[in-house]
């Protein structure tokens, strides 16, 4: 494995950087999270002019034709700013899932206006007893009832990607989750994003809006890349709080020296470093396997729980090592914890991964 990156994955995420740091102020984080939309569809816009949404899109829809390793790379970059942006739920889960399974009509009706920043998406992945769809079929489409659970950004989405069961098994679906017949109940999450609760009650489906594709690998493509993408958004997260906290105890003093040279805060800190490090080892490995094709079930729960659990330590030390200042809503830090604790469920808990990897272990 060649871990580096290369002269393209640098500029990308010089210009990643760019953009989202010149936006993502405070003021404008602040503004965002007070809004009933809890998204920044103003710097979702300017990523598509510069056109970072088409990262990992075919160049025949207008996207750049790159790869998941460089869609990775920005979504590092969103976890360092935790800049509020659809982006796991439309590029990883939504845009990679109809280019993977979609058909061509599909493929050509969707994903340009990913790359444009017209058409936000989502994927319902959320299993739970009771939260399950049915589709009944109605002339040449389908009828869509039953309830999912904390669909993520469905608020905003054009379409939502669900599982609904069929005469023949289980399909996926392409839902307007603002059609008739959806309800939806929002919630606000750690991280103060938004996830809904969905409704659905005869909910008219075209035909041309069922994915093809054999359903269980459908929900294994969508369960893979939403840990990796987990894991790429803590690490820029838990990256980001530990640097501000290098540069605040640098700075901050007490009996007239820099916090940061008493023993103990450059142990917690070391302590932090190793976790981070463990985090970018186990995720670049996976993120390495997904990208060949290979199965990476098992590396992607070690990524994932180390990004849980690493990650979740990493900020709370940040934050600890910051004193009173590190939970003060005007100084950024705040967010990261947030961040890191949302970052510690989304994709799987790190106490369901160790049973879940247990299990194969004594199978």
């Amino acid at each position: 494995m060649d871990f580096t990156i290369d002269d393209d994955q640098k500029a990308l995420r010089e210009l990643a950087a760019e953009i989202l740091r010149g936006e993502a102020t405070q003021e404008r984080l602040r503004e965002v999270e007070h809004g009933d939309e809890r998204v920044d569809l103003g710097l979702w816009k300017q990523l598509a002019k510069a056109n970072l949404l088409g990262v990992a899109i075919a160049e025949a829809h207008g996207g750049n034709g790159m790869g998941l390793s460089d869609l990775c790379v920005l979504l590092e970059e969103i976890g360092r700013t935790t800049a509020p942006l659809p982006a796991v739920e439309t590029l990883v889960l939504g845009a990679s899932a109809i280019e993977r399974f979609g058909s061509a009509e599909q493929q050509q009706k969707w994903l340009p206006g990913v790359v444009s920043g017209d058409t936000l998406l989502s994927a319902s992945l959320v299993e739970d007893a009771g939260a399950e769809v049915v589709a009944t079929a109605d002339g040449e489409g389908f009828r869509l009832s039953g309830r999912r659970l904390l669909v993520p950004n469905a608020h905003v989405a054009t379409r939502v990607l669900l599982p609904a069961r069929t005469d023949g098994g289980l399909s996926w679906f392409l839902v307007d989750p603002s059609g008739d017949g959806v309800s939806s109940t929002r919630k606000e999450v750690v991280n103060l994003q938004i996830h809904s609760d969905l409704e659905l009650s005869e909910v008219p489906v075209d035909a041309a809006d069922r994915l093809d594709g054999d359903a269980e690998a459908i929900r294994r493509f969508l369960a893979d890349r939403t840990r990796l993408a987990a894991c790429a958004i803590q690490l820029g997260t838990a990256e980001r709080a530990l640097e501000m906290t290098a540069e605040y105890t640098r700075e901050r003093k007490q009996f007239d020296r820099p916090v940061g040279s008493f023993q103990a805060v450059h142990t917690r800190a070391g302590d932090a470093y190793v976790d981070l490090q463990c985090m970018r080892l186990s995720y670049w490995r996976a993120r390495f396997l997904v990208e060949q094709g290979a199965d990476a079930t098992d590396e992607l729960e070690v990524a994932k729980y180390w990004a849980g659990e690493a990650g979740a330590r990493v900020c709370y030390a940040a934050q600890h090592l910051h004193g009173g200042i590190g939970v003060d809503t005007d100084y950024p830090l705040h967010r990261h914890y947030l961040w890191g604790t949302h970052g510690t469920i989304a994709g799987g808990s790190p106490r369901e991964l160790l049973e879940s990897i247990g299990e194969r272990i004594a199978g």
